[in-house]
C-alpha cells in the first residue's frame, strides 16, 4: 500500500497568503462588519488566513456597487466586454500555478487535479464566454429587433453562491457567462474555501475590470442568505446541497428573480459485461474518488452486471491498493484531505449507517495521518436499493455496489433515486449506449468515461438535482431576459 503523508515537493511558498482578507466591493478590498473567521488547511488543520464576514449591510453595499456598475458594463459593446473577459482568462493562465497551489491548500484536493483539471477549465470557461460577448445576437435568444439585434437583454445584478468542492471552477461557471451577457455580480464563496475567490478579486483588479462589475462577499450561510434575499438582485445562481436549494427556492418564490439551482446527486455508473474491464475500473475510480468524492455528479452508485461482478470488483480492489493518500501538494497524491471536520463527520456517520444496514465495507489497509481530515477510499458491497448509502448523497470517497441482470433493470435501478444529475454507461455497443441515454433520467450521461467537462457543454440536473443549466449556450440563456 502507498498511503502516506509526506513533505510536499510543491510548497506553499508559491503563493503569498496574506494574514487577513477583506471583502471585495466596488473594485477595492474593504473591512467586513461581521466577526472575522479563519480558513484552515484541511490536510494539517493549520490556519491559513483570517477572513472578513459580510453582514447584510455589507451585502447591500456590494449590491449597490453592482447596480451602479451595471449601467456602465451593460452599455459597453460586446466586443469591449470580451476584451476584459479575455484578459481575465489570460491572467488566470499566467497565475495558474499560484491558483492551483492555493486551491489545494484551502480545499484539500490533490495538486494534480487543481493544476491539470480545475485551473485549465477555469481559463477555458472565460475564453469561451469572452468569445460569445459580441455575438449574443447570434445565440438565438429572444425576438430580433428592427435593427437586427437580439431582443435578449442582461438581467441586471446576479447574486451567486458557490460551494467548497470546486471553488474556482464554480466561480468561473457563474461569473464568466454573467459578464459576457452584460450583468454585474455579487458572489459569495463557501466559508471553508474563500481564498481563490479572493485571489480572483486581485485578478479582476489586474485586468482593470471596471469597479463594481464583480464583488465578492465572504461569510457563512447568513451572508449567502442576504445575497439571495436582496431586493435589488435580479438573478440568483446557487450550487450546493439540495436542502439549501429548497430554502433558496422558497426565498425567491413570488419575486421576479431568475433562478438556477445545481444541487446534489447520486449518480449511477453502469458497467455491462462486454465493457473493457481495465478501462471501466479507471472510470469507476475517477468517478467516485476524484476530488475525494466531493463531486455533485460523482459516480457513487456502481451498477455492475452480475456476470462480471466478481472479476470487476477484484480488479477494482487491486487498483485501489495502488492509490496514494497524502499531502495534497505532492504531485503523486491521488486522494487528498476531506475539506472539513464537519464533512468528515458526515462521511463517517453515513459509512456507519452502511455497516448497520448490513452492507459489507472494504478499504485498502492504510495508516491515516494524525493531523488533518482523512478518510480512505471505501467500497460497500451487498447494497440494496433501500439502503441509505444507496439513496443519500455522502459526498465523500464512498462507493456503493449494486448488481443488475438486464439493461431494463439497470435503467430502473439507476433512475430509482430522488436525484438526476449524471450517469455513466460502460459497454462496447454503441446502440446500447444510445438506448440507455434515452432512458436515463440524468442531465449528463457519459459513455465509457466519467467526470469530463467542457465549457461548450451544458450541465445541470432533474428532480432534486435542481433546474437550469450552466455551460454552453444554456449558460448564456440563464443570464439573459429572453
Amino acid at each position: 500500500m502507498a498511503f502516506e503523508y509526506a513533505p510536499a515537493p510543491e510548497s506553499r511558498d508559491v503563493v503569498d497568503i496574506k494574514p487577513s482578507y477583506g471583502l471585495f466591493i466596488n473594485g477595492e478590498f474593504a473591512e467586513g462588519s461581521g466577526t472575522p473567521f479563519k480558513t484552515i488547511n484541511p490536510a494539517s488543520e493549520e490556519k491559513l488566513a483570517e477572513i472578513a464576514t459580510a453582514t447584510s449591510d455589507d451585502v447591500d453595499r456590494a449590491v449597490q456597487a453592482a447596480r451602479k456598475a451595471f449601467g456602465v458594463w451593460s452599455a459597453l459593446p460586446g466586443s469591449e466586454r470580451a476584451k476584459y473577459i479575455f484578459r481575465i482568462a489570460r491572467i488566470i493562465q499566467e497565475r495558474a500555478r499560484e491558483l492551483a497551489v492555493l486551491e489545494s491548500l484551502d480545499n484539500g484536493k490533490p495538486i494534480r487535479e487543481s493544476r491539470d483539471v480545475d485551473v485549465p477549465l477555469v481559463a477555458a470557461h472565460f475564453f469561451y464566454y469572452a468569445g460569445w460577448a459580441d455575438k449574443l445576437e447570434h445565440a438565438g435568444f429572444g425576438r430580433r429587433t428592427t435593427d437586427g439585434h437580439s431582443g435578449a437583454k442582461p438581467l441586471g445584478v446576479a447574486g451567486q453562491v458557490i460551494p467548497w468542492n470546486f471553488p474556482l471552477l464554480m466561480l468561473a461557471w457563474k461569473i464568466a457567462p454573467a459578464l459576457a451577457c452584460g450583468n454585474t455580480v455579487v458572489l459569495k464563496p463557501a466559508e471553508t474555501t474563500p481564498l481563490t475567490a479572493l485571489l480572483f478579486a486581485e485578478i479582476c483588479q489586474q485586468a482593470d475590470l471596471p469597479p463594481g462589475v464583480v464583488n465578492i462577499v465572504t461569510g457563512a450561510g447568513e451572508t449567502g442568505a442576504a445575497v439571495v434575499a436582496h431586493p435589488d438582485v435580479n438573478k440568483v445562481a446557487f450550487t450546493g446541497s439540495t436542502e439549501v436549494g429548497r430554502i433558496i427556492a422558497r426565498t425567491v418564490a413570488g419575486t421576479d428573480k431568475k433562478l438556477t439551482l445545481e444541487l446534489g446527486g447520486k449518480a449511477a455508473n453502469i458497467v455491462f459485461e462486454d465493457a473493457a474491464v481495465d478501462q471501466a475500473v479507471e472510470g469507476i475510480v475517477n468517478g467516485i474518488f476524484f476530488n475525494q468524492g466531493h463531486v455533485c455528479c460523482a459516480g457513487s452508485r456502481l451498477l455492475v452486471q452480475e456476470s462480471v461482478q466478481d472479476e470487476l470488483l477484484a480488479a477494482l480492489k487491486r487498483r485501489l491498493g495502488t492509490l496514494r493518500l497524502g499531502d495534497p501538494l505532492d504531485k503523486n497524491t491521488d486522494i487528498g484531505a476531506i475539506n472539513s471536520a464537519e464533512q468528515l463527520a458526515k462521511i463517517r456517520e453515513m459509512s456507519e449507517i452502511g455497516d448497520s444496514e448490513g452492507a459489507e465495507r472494504w478499504s485498502p489497509p492504510c495508516d491515516l495521518p494524525e493531523k488533518g481530515f482523512w478518510f480512505p477510499p471505501t467500497v460497500f458491497t451487498g447494497v440494496a436499493q433501500s439502503h441509505r448509502i444507496a439513496r443519500e448523497e455522502i459526498f465523500g470517497p464512498v462507493l456503493s455496489v449494486l448488481t443488475f441482470r438486464t439493461p431494463a433493470e439497470a435503467v430502473e435501478k439507476a433512475n430509482n433515486t430522488p436525484y438526476g444529475l449524471s450517469a455513466g454507461v460502460w459497454t462496447e455497443k454503441g446502440s446500447r449506449i444510445l438506448w440507455m441515454a434515452d432512458r436515463l433520467r440524468a442531465g449528463v450521461v457519459w459513455a465509457n468515461t466519467f467526470n469530463k467537462f467542457d465549457p461548450t457543454s451544458p450541465f445541470g440536473g432533474y428532480k432534486e438535482s435542481g433546474y437550469g443549466r450552466e455551460g454552453g449556450l444554456a449558460g448564456l440563456e440563464a443570464y439573459l431576459d429572453v
